[in-house]
C-alpha cells in the first residue's frame, strides 16, 4: 500500500540568521567554534545587535531535510512548533512553498517566547558556529504529534537536537509507537556532538530499540560510541542499526548495512558555508531510499547534495538537485 508520505520530519523549527564573522569575533563573543550553543534570549538580542550584515532564511535541521526532499518530489510534512509571529508566519511560508505540508499548530501571539531562531556564524574557511534561541520550538508536547500524520510516513526523520526539549523523549515515543504500528520505520539523527554528550543514554536507548537508520557525522558517532576509533565507531553502529550513514566532509561518507560497507567519495567544491550539509545529504539519502534506489547510490546522491549545500550560504538548496544527479549519472 502506498503511503501518503515518503518521508515526516520532526525537529526545531528555527529562522536562520547568517552572517560572516572573522575568527576573532568569536574569540571574544565565548563562541565555540563549529558547534551548536543553546542561548537565551538576551544573548540573542546582543548578538544579533553586535554582528555583520544578516540573512534571515528558514532552517532548523529536519526541516532542512524535509525542504531538501519535497524539493525533489518527495512526499513529506513536518512537526515542529512556532509562534504566530513574524517569523513563525516566515518560516512555515518557507516551508510550505517548497511543497512540505506543515500544519503544527502555532503557539499563541500571547505565548511567552518567540519563534526560535538560530545565529549562524560563518567563519572565512566555511565552517559555522551556532547560536541558537529555542524559544517556543523547545515546548514541542505529545500533543503536537499527530499520529495518523505519523502512520502515513514510510519513514519518520527524528532531529537529535529536539532531546533538549522538556517533552521531547515522550514526543518521540508517541511518533515512533504510531509509525511502527503502521508499518513505518525510523531514522535518526544524531545533530551535535555535544547534543551527544547530554543526551547518550537516551540516544543509545532508542537507538537499540527503535532506530532503523542513523545520520551522523565523525565527530557525532565518535563521541556516541565514546572512541577515538572512526572504524570501530562505525562497526559498533552497523552492529546495531540496519541502515548506517555517516559524513566525513572532505572524506565523503560510509554507508553500512548488513555487513557491507561502502565509501562514497566527496564532491568536491569551494567551500562557502557547511551550513545545513549534513541536512541536504540526508534528505538525498531518504529520497534515493523512499525512490528504489541502493544504498550506495543513496549515499552519492547525499554527497552531491551536501557539495551544492556548502557552495553558498544557507542551507536550502539553490540548484535543481534533480538535474545534478542527472548530471552525476545518479538517476
Amino acid at each position: 500500500m502506498t503511503k501518503a508520505y515518503h518521508v515526516v520530519g520532526i525537529g526545531n523549527a528555527l529562522v536562520d540568521v547568517l552572517a560572516h564573522a572573522e575568527e576573532s569575533f568569536l574569540e571574544s563573543h565565548g563562541i565555540g567554534k563549529g558547534i551548536m550553543q543553546l542561548i537565551d534570549m538576551e544573548r540573542a538580542v546582543q548578538l544579533y545587535g553586535q554582528i555583520g550584515p544578516a540573512q534571515e532564511i528558514s532552517g532548523g535541521s529536519a526541516a532542512n531535510t524535509i525542504a531538501g526532499i519535497a524539493q525533489l518530489g518527495g512526499r513529506t510534512a513536518y512537526v515542529g512548533k512556532v509562534k504566530d509571529d513574524q517569523l513563525g508566519t516566515i518560516f512555515a511560508h518557507d516551508l510550505r512553498a517548497q511543497g512540505a505540508d506543515f500544519d503544527t499548530t502555532p503557539a499563541p501571539k500571547a505565548a511567552e517566547g518567540e519563534t526560535g531562531r538560530c545565529i549562524v556564524l560563518v567563519t572565512p574557511d566555511g565552517e559555522r558556529s551556532m547560536n541558537t534561541y529555542l524559544g517556543v520550538t523547545e515546548h514541542l508536547t505529545p500533543a503536537d504529534i499527530d499520529e495518523r500524520l505519523m502512520a502515513g510516513a514510510e519513514w519518520i526523520y527524528l532531529e537529535g537536537y529536539r532531546f533538549d526539549g522538556p517533552d521531547s523523549h515522550e514526543a518521540f515515543a508517541k511518533a515512533i509507537g504510531a509509525a511502527k504500528a503502521a508499518g513505518g520505520r525510523v531514522s535518526l539523527t544524531l545533530s551535535d556532538p555535544f547534543c551527544v554528550e547530554r543526551h547518550r543514554d537516551a540516544f543509545r536507548k532508542m537507538i537499540r530499540e527503535d532506530v532503523d537508520m542513523l545520520f551522523a557525522n565523525r565527530a557525532e558517532i565518535l563521541s556516541m560510541y565514546e572512541t577515538e576509533d572512526f572504524h570501530e565507531a562505525l562497526s559498533r553502529a552497523s552492529a546495531e542499526i540496519d541502515i548506517v550513514a555517516c559524513t566525513d566532509s572532505e572524506n565523503g561518507a560510509h554507508v553500512l548495512s548488513e555487513g557491507n560497507h561502502w565509501h562514497v567519495p566527496a564532491v568536491p567544491t569551494q567551500v562557502v558555508d557547511a551550513t545545513g550539509a549534513g541536512d541536504l545529504f540526508a534528505a538525498a539519502f531518504l529520497y534515493g531510499v523512499t525512490h528504489g534506489h541502493d544504498l550506495e547510490t543513496a549515499g552519492r546522491m547525499g554527497c552531491v547534495a551536501a557539495s551544492e549545500i556548502i557552495s553558498h550560504i544557507g542551507a536550502r538548496a539553490e540548484a535543481d538537485l534533480t538535474a545534478l544527479f542527472k548530471e552525476h549519472g545518479l538517476i
